[in-house]
């Protein structure tokens, strides 16, 4: 990031933070009961969270949309009066005396005074400073930074957003609080383009796409978090799946299948327990033997490595999977398909030598980008995640000095491939240093969505060898991947970045095929299965709307082609076609449209 860049980006830092602090001071002044948790900056805004009691029923009290506007007033009020940010240091024994009233800030002021947490429940390497910053009559537990005072937060360029429920640190054990969320920016222009972006966020949601094109459901009797996929929603999984055997076939890559649940000693032996307990579904007994759902493919494959005895002229072996897997996500973490309970992952364990290590990782990395270019990806991180000495033995597999080894591979061989990437410490997965991809769709929102991780510590527990070419046993190295992440999440990312708007191979109907009127339904039927046995995904319209509400009925659920048929077309053999993008083309000849969409499904074309 450039220097102006990095200055911009601190700035709105300071701002939005600062924003925080003036709206939890209007909430305690028109609340004054109120509780005060946290209230960091985030990404675009901030949210600060409160606490308001209970109703009479003993529910939660909430803010209403009202309450945000009388906030929203009472902030500019604050604004105007150019209060000074005050930082100030003080021992945790003044913090308990300032927020004697405030019981989240006494327990985040336990976890300084300690030297365990922050004020975000992030671990801490030493015993930090306490300190608070004042404006006006409010004061707050806090490390800064903010702007210097309250006026340099342009009134007109800040919004409340909305309301949400939150756990307090997010563990659903404790209280539920209540989250505003704010957008702050420099000016009012840059609000303004915000909230348009916003609007346009809304219309691509997934979660109202999802339903509006008969893609998936969710269903309380299911249970949360259990994605049901309708036959559009089966379509694209089926297409996904087909992409990625195709492209791993010619990557040299072998399928496998493994069955969804297995005996607990299985992940005793692999580490996942008790390293991934909480994210385990609790185990079933079944004649006295304890059994899991399985949260993650790569145990098993592991077991398929070591079947028999390997050799080096069988490296690397490269196993993959579409294997379903459950995940206990907490209740407050679910979100559509992008945080889910039971997921279908794009797998593979690619079991090589310490020589053969850098081309199968970057062979991976140069699948993500293939990827990236067929949907039209053209922001994305490649982030490189990193373990912490103070997790060995807790977080971590206690190996330091492997630690250092693989990290430094991966690093060396991201710099190799002249690949950038940013460094993320304390991220790793439990067995070794992995690369993790942020992407961004077509309007900016950022999605985390492949993983490419390094594994030096289960090939070792699962006891796997090969001979290598001096004659002698050798423990393989494992690369674990989902250049595709899993279903839910990859289709959730492009319903949005699409906005339902499919490119003609993976739209679940391609055409349809428009009769004017009853008379001209055979010879719509005729295209409709000369279609067909072309591979193509058509229906024919033969409901008794009109032309131009069947038409829109098409528009609607976003058919990229839409061929309509009256007396004109059936005597000259011809359709009438009308692209999803608005343009036209009269007369144009059945075989030659066919030819057209079978070219565009075979290419995989982004175009129409």
């Amino acid at each position: 990031m450039n220097g102006d860049k990095q200055n911009e980006q601190d700035w709105l830092y300071r701002i939005r933070h600062s924003a925080a602090h003036v709206m939890a001071e209007a909430v305690l002044e028109l609340y004054p009961e109120a509780r005060i948790a946290i209230g960091p900056p985030i990404e675009n805004g901030f949210y600060y969270d409160f606490d308001l009691g209970t109703d009479e029923q003993g529910k939660p009290r909430t803010f209403s949309p009202e309450d945000l506007e009388q906030i929203e007033k009472r902030m500019r009020q604050i604004i105007a009066g150019r209060h000074p940010f005050v930082y100030r240091e003080v021992s945790a024994d003044e913090a308990r005396a300032l927020f004697k009233d405030q019981p989240y800030k006494l327990e985040l002021i336990d976890g300084l005074d300690q030297g365990a947490t922050d004020e975000y429940g992030n671990e801490l390497q030493a015993k930090p400073v306490i300190s608070t910053y004042k404006q006006d009559t409010f004061e707050d537990l806090c490390r800064g930074p903010h702007v210097e005072h309250t006026g340099q937060i342009a009134p007109d360029a800040f919004k409340l957003l909305s309301v949400a429920g939150a756990y307090w640190r997010g563990d659903e054990h404790n209280p539920m609080l209540q989250r505003i969320y704010g957008t702050a920016w420099r000016n009012k222009q840059e609000l303004n383009q915000h909230l348009a972006l916003l609007e346009e966020a809304k219309k691509r949601d997934h979660r109202k796409l999802g339903r509006d094109l008969e893609i998936f459901i969710f269903d309380e009797e299911v249970g949360p978090g259990l994605p049901l996929w309708l036959p559009n929603g089966g379509i694209l999984i089926e297409e996904l799946e087909r992409l990625a055997k195709d492209v791993e076939r010619e990557a040299g890559y072998q399928r496998v299948r493994t069955p969804h649940l297995s005996k607990e000693a299985l992940f005793l032996r692999s580490g996942h327990l008790p390293y991934y307990a909480e994210s385990m579904y609790p185990p079933m007994e079944l004649e006295g033997v304890r059994y899991y759902v399985k949260p993650m493919n790569c145990p098993m494959h592991h077991k398929l490595f070591g079947s028999k005895p390997r050799s080096y002229r069988e490296l690397p072996l490269r196993l993959a999977e579409y294997g379903t897997c459950y995940r206990y996500e907490k209740s407050g973490e679910l979100f559509g398909l992008m945080r889910v309970r039971s997921m279908q992952m794009n797998d593979a364990h690619i079991y090589c030598s310490e020589e053969q290590f850098e081309q199968e990782f970057m062979a991976v990395i140069d699948l993500y980008r293939r990827y990236f270019d067929l949907f039209g990806i053209d922001r994305y991180v490649m982030r490189l995640s990193t373990h912490h000495p103070k997790g060995l033995g807790k977080k971590y597999i206690d190996n330091p000095r492997l630690w250092a080894k693989t990290e430094e591979m991966v690093r060396r061989a991201m710099i190799n491939g002249n690949v950038p990437f940013v460094e993320a410490p304390d991220e790793a997965a439990f067995y070794g240093p992995k690369i993790d991809v942020q992407i961004w769709s077509a309007i900016g929102r950022e999605f985390t969505l492949a993983t490419n991780q390094v594994d030096f510590a289960q090939p070792e527990r699962f006891d796997l060898t090969f001979v290598n070419a001096e004659g002698k046993e050798e423990t393989p190295l494992c690369i674990h991947r989902a250049p595709l992440s899993t279903h839910e999440r990859m289709i959730g990312f492009l319903l949005e970045h699409y906005a339902g708007n499919f490119p003609v191979w993976l739209a679940p109907q391609q055409v349809a095929v428009i009769p004017i009127t009853d008379a001209h339904n055979d010879y719509a039927l005729q295209i409709e299965r000369r279609l067909a046995e072309a591979g193509v995904r058509v229906q024919t319209d033969l409901s008794a709307e009109r032309m131009n509400a069947k038409i829109r009925s098409a528009q609607l659920m976003k058919v990229p082609y839409m061929l309509v048929v009256g007396d004109q077309e059936v005597a000259q053999e011809t359709v009438s076609l009308r692209k999803r993008d608005g343009s036209r083309q009269n007369g144009l000849p059945v075989g030659e449209f066919v030819e057209l969409v079978r070219q565009r499904i075979a290419q995989r074309a982004p175009e129409l």
